[in-house]
């Protein structure tokens, strides 16, 4: 008798490093899976997950497909089934496919097409993000609104990112809330704000030529939290969320209230694990970083 909740996850833009993907290119048959959706998004995934230096895959246009392929290929090498699954922000592409909603080519070329919208988009402004660790949320929140900043992420386990014009973030550094660590993020521009505006319209037009399916695993979204259960309320929330805070927190409560037990972080793995050790307390995880973790876990859900 199975006596655990497991939930998939997937990180988001900035959870990739230089060189993630070269150990798990001697895995049978995943180079040539990289390959084929290499076709797909129109970039060489294999040549940016082994070469790319920080700054070529810090790109918006190559960070989000890199990361959705990626998670999508450990995904089935690992090969389980989950209970529910749960993706943060491009993430939300990964386990769209893991739902069964989107094929991986489906999920990839709407992601090509919002990679492309979002990096046009943060380069008509100059924008950025900052984490805010610890302090009062309210606090924080107010201190975020104060400088007409958006609360891009709230993360949960005390961690809110604000995004909008760097001159806001200067503004916000010099007027911190108390009580809070401020790290400026390494990302092209500030997402999940008004500041993408322009890339909604965009993946819009190029989600209407797809026709998703219900989901067939339980797939919470960032917007809320909530189970979707079609495939069109899929489709508009991930139109919708590209300039829509993450609710990771929403997401977070979700996976306790449905008794999730054990956690199982895609490639390239460690943020959304070490968030759930603070918001999660008791569940088990494990972060897909190399082909050494797939043993691990199996057995963790042995």
């Amino acid at each position: 008798m199975v006596d655990f909740v497991l939930v998939l996850v997937a990180p988001g833009q900035g959870a990739q490093t230089p060189g993630f993907l070269t150990p798990w290119l001697e895995l049978p048959g995943l180079a040539d899976r990289l390959a084929g959706w290499s076709d797909v998004v129109g970039l060489d995934l294999i040549k940016y997950g082994t070469e790319g230096d920080a700054d070529e895959i810090r790109d918006t246009a190559v960070a989000q497909p890199l990361l959705v392929a990626a998670a999508l290929a450990s995904a089935e090498a690992l090969g389980v089934t989950p209970d529910l699954v749960a993706g943060h922000s491009v993430g939300e592409f990964a386990t769209a496919a893991l739902s069964g909603s989107l094929t991986p080519e489906q999920a990839l070329a709407l992601v090509r097409e919002r990679a492309q919208a979002m990096a046009e988009a943060a380069a008509v402004t100059q924008t950025g993000m900052t984490a805010v660790l610890g302090g009062d949320e309210a606090e924080v929140l107010a201190a975020i609104d104060k400088q007409g900043l958006t609360p891009a992420n709230i993360n949960g386990a005390g961690q809110i990112v604000a995004g909008g014009t760097l001159e806001q973030l200067a503004a916000f550094k010099e007027d911190a809330p108390a009580r809070a660590r401020l790290i400026p993020l390494s990302v092209a521009g500030a997402f999940h704000t008004h500041h993408m505006a322009p890339a909604v319209e965009r993946l819009r037009a190029a989600a209407a030529s797809v026709t998703p399916a219900d989901p067939s695993v339980r797939l919470l979204q960032n917007a809320d939290g909530q189970v979707v259960s079609t495939g069109a309320d899929l489709m508009e929330r991930l139109v919708a969320q590209v300039s829509a805070p993450v609710r990771w927190d929403s997401c977070v409560a979700a996976m306790a209230e449905l008794g999730v037990t054990k956690m199982i972080e895609l490639l390239p793995g460690g943020t959304l694990t070490g968030l759930a050790k603070r918001g999660l307390r008791g569940v088990q995880t494990v972060a897909l970083k190399t082909p050494d973790d797939l043993d691990k876990a199996r057995e963790l859900i042995k």
